[in-house]
């Protein structure tokens, strides 16, 4: 069967704000097929200037608080950009990217579904490599 990559219908230029910008994350990662047992929380990190478009950069930290660990082991984040072109119109969509922390690969949204198991490899690398210490 086709999988279904799931997305939603990003703001354009000219109607972005950082705060749309976090709430359109926030719609998009509602798309994702992940366990109801994670939590997140998202933040802007910073706006980057740059000679052909500006990015905006936003970050989501994952884990799993269980009663008996109310505070997760480990933590996996995920990173988005959202860029808006100096050259397109400001009626386009803006661009959004993100990417793991453990990979330099950059997925679009509109490409690639999320995997629940890449935040799982994650945490679990981490913890394996903490009990190594």
């Amino acid at each position: 069967t086709k999988h279904v990559i799931k997305n939603i219908l990003w703001t354009t230029a000219k109607n972005f704000t950082v705060e749309r910008g976090q709430q359109q994350i926030e719609e998009l990662i509602t798309t994702w097929d992940i366990h109801e047992s994670w939590l997140h929380h998202s933040e802007f990190l910073e706006e980057e200037e740059l000679k052909d478009s500006k990015r905006y950069h936003y970050r989501a930290c994952w884990g799993i608080p269980t009663r008996r660990k109310p505070i997760p082991q480990a933590t996996a984040s995920v990173y988005f950009v959202i860029v808006i072109s100096k050259f397109k119109p400001d009626t386009a969509p803006v661009e959004v990217f993100y990417r793991l922390e453990s990979s330099r690969l950059i997925r679009r949204p509109e490409q690639c579904q999320f995997r629940e198991k890449w935040l799982k490899d994650i945490i679990e690398n981490k913890i394996a490599c903490t009990e190594r210490l």
